[in-house]
């Protein structure tokens, strides 16, 4: 799935990913591969993602808000 990471400064990230787990503001969640459509609120945490090639990443966020809309993750966050 494609996912992007938008602050107001810069865009964090932007590729394919396997699979991504965000800090909701209810409570961590994760998305895969044909995920249901969504939106939810983030609370401060990290995003962690594991692309196509299984690398790991992290991204420290102060809060923001997800979409997942047919394979398209967007995160605007703080």
């Amino acid at each position: 799935m494609k996912l992007e990471i938008i602050t107001p400064d810069k865009k964090l990230f932007e590729g394919s990913v396997k699979s991504a787990v965000f800090p909701g503001s209810e409570g961590s969640f994760g998305v895969l591969n044909n995920h249901a459509a969504m939106i939810a609120t983030l609370k401060a945490g990290k995003v962690e993602l594991v692309e196509e090639n299984n690398n790991k990443l992290e991204f420290v966020i102060k809060g923001g808000v997800v979409e997942v809309l047919k394979n398209n993750v967007i995160v605007l966050a703080e």
